[in-house]
C-alpha cells in the first residue's frame, strides 16, 4: 500500500492558507479516487481505498505542522509502509507559486513539518511533493506562509491541484523517477483518470 500524506495545520483558521496546499491536495485526491476521510485514532483524518487498482491511503496529520512527524510514524509503522511507497506533499517557500517538484529523497530545506517526519523516521530516504507558493521578501516567512492565498493564486489554484494530482497519478502507477522527469518539467498534460 502507497501512503499519500499532505502536510497542513488543522482548523479553520488555517484552512485557505499557503501553508495548508497539502491539506488541499489531498482533498482533492479523496474526491477523485472516492476515499472517504475520517478521524482516526492516530492523530489524522485518513482514509484508504483504491485509485487506479492501487491500494492507497490518504492522510492529513492533526499534530500541527511542526509536529507531523509523530502522525507519519505512526502510520507508517502500523500500516507496514515501505518508505518507497510514502510520498509527502508540502508547500515551498523556495520555489515560485504554480511550480511543483518531485524528490526521491533529501533533507528538510529549512521546513518544519518535513523536519518533523524525516526525525520521526530517521531518514529522509522517502518521497516528496514540493508546492511552490512563493514568498515576499517584504514579509517574515512565518508570517507569509499563514496567509491566504491572494484572490489571482484562488484562480490559478485549481489548475495547479490538478496538475499535482496528475503527477501523484504518475507517482502511484510508473514510479517516482518516471514522475519526476515528467512533472518537475511543469509542462502541461492532460487530466488522468482517477477510476478505481
Amino acid at each position: 500500500m502507497k501512503l499519500i500524506v499532505g502536510l497542513g495545520n488543522p482548523g479553520r483558521d488555517y484552512r485557505n492558507t499557503r501553508h495548508n496546499i497539502g491539506f488541499k491536495i489531498i482533498d482533492v485526491l479523496s474526491k477523485k479516487g472516492g476515499i472517504r476521510l475520517k478521524r482516526g485514532a492516530l492523530d489524522s483524518i485518513s482514509g484508504s481505498g483504491r485509485i487506479s487498482n492501487e491500494r492507497i491511503m490518504l492522510a492529513k496529520p492533526l499534530t500541527y505542522m511542526n509536529l507531523a512527524g509523530r502522525c507519519v510514524r505512526r502510520l507508517v509503522f502500523l500500516h507496514k509502509i515501505d518508505l518507497e511507497d510514502l510520498m509527502v506533499i508540502l508547500d515551498d517557500a523556495d520555489l515560485e507559486f504554480g511550480r511543483i517538484r518531485l524528490k526521491a529523497r533529501g533533507g528538510y530545506g529549512g521546513h518544519r513539518g518535513l523536519q518533523s517526519i524525516i526525525e520521526a523516521l530517521g531518514t529522509g530516504e522517502f518521497n516528496r511533493l514540493r508546492m511552490g507558493i512563493g514568498r515576499l521578501e517584504s514579509k517574515k516567512l512565518s508570517v507569509y506562509v499563514l496567509d491566504e492565498f491572494t484572490k489571482k493564486e484562488i484562480l490559478e489554484l485549481k489548475k495547479i491541484i490538478e496538475f499535482s494530482c496528475d503527477a501523484l497519478y504518475t507517482w502511484i502507477k510508473e514510479g517516482i523517477e518516471v514522475a519526476m522527469n515528467r512533472f518537475n518539467s511543469n509542462e502541461a498534460h492532460p487530466p488522468q483518470n482517477f477510476g478505481g
